[in-house]
């Protein structure tokens, strides 16, 4: 009987594995959709932006559409450059027309954002203030009320004294957690080659005030709250898509 309960459930969870990758890849088609050839394109991090880019690298070769991306990540380079895509550095294009990347939390208001579960962050940040506009696609699941629901506040340190870093951090209310390589007793670094401490703080009532007390510790690079920076959220689930705006 335990056997067949355990497969009842194992079948249940690929089910729903499934439901939400055909929801990931529905609102990165979507998202893929709104750019037009002759644009600056950031180019986002995580299981939900390579869905983006899989469906911009379709169209690049379909439709000859033709832009310059910005990628925030060497795992997203690495995917466009497998479809052609054209890419550049802030450097190189220091403005960018739009900004397409998921997110771990979203708020229903002010659409406050948790991001940087898959290590991005600091970079992600970075392009998102270079960009005139900025959209999240998300699957229905990372929708809160506030943030901090079931997410940690990623916080990217440099790995010199982390340890220091980290008692600040407890300071000011933070459970740590240092991220690790999967499968591996290795820290996880980043693309910027600095540590990762994953900090629950519970439901967060004010993200722009906890996001300034964390910038304001020595040693943190940046962390994933990202406050009054998005213009639109695509969300997909079980009554298709919606399209959020200010």
């Amino acid at each position: 009987m335990n056997k067949i309960i355990h497969r009842d459930w194992q079948r249940k969870m690929m089910i729903q594995d499934n439901k939400i990758d055909v929801y990931k890849q529905q609102v990165g088609e979507v998202g893929a959709s709104l750019v037009s050839s002759g644009m600056k394109v950031g180019l986002g991090s995580g299981s939900t932006a390579a869905w983006v880019v899989r469906a911009l690298g379709r169209r690049w070769q379909e439709e000859n559409l033709r832009f310059i991306g910005v990628p925030t990540s060497v795992e997203t380079a690495q995917l466009a450059e497998s479809f052609g895509i054209k890419l550049s550095t802030l450097g190189e294009t220091p403005e960018l027309d739009l900004d397409i990347d998921g997110a771990d939390e979203v708020t229903y208001q002010d659409f406050h954002l948790i991001k940087g579960l898959g290590g991005a962050l600091l970079r992600e940040k970075i392009v998102r203030y270079a960009s005139k506009q900025f959209i999240v696609v998300v699957d229905e699941r990372k929708m809160v009320d506030r943030l901090g629901d079931h997410t940690p506040v990623p916080v990217e340190v440099a790995p010199f004294g982390w340890q220091v870093t980290a008692k600040h951090l407890e300071k000011i209310g933070a459970s740590i957690e240092i991220r690790m390589k999967k499968g591996s007793s290795d820290f996880f670094i980043t693309d910027g080659q600095n540590m990762i401490l994953d900090c629950q703080f519970g439901q967060i009532s004010d993200p722009c005030g906890l996001s300034k007390e964390i910038n304001a510790i020595v040693g943190v690079m940046e962390n994933g709250l990202f406050t009054y920076c998005t213009d639109e959220v695509l969300i997909a689930g079980q009554k298709g898509i919606q399209h959020l705006k200010k």
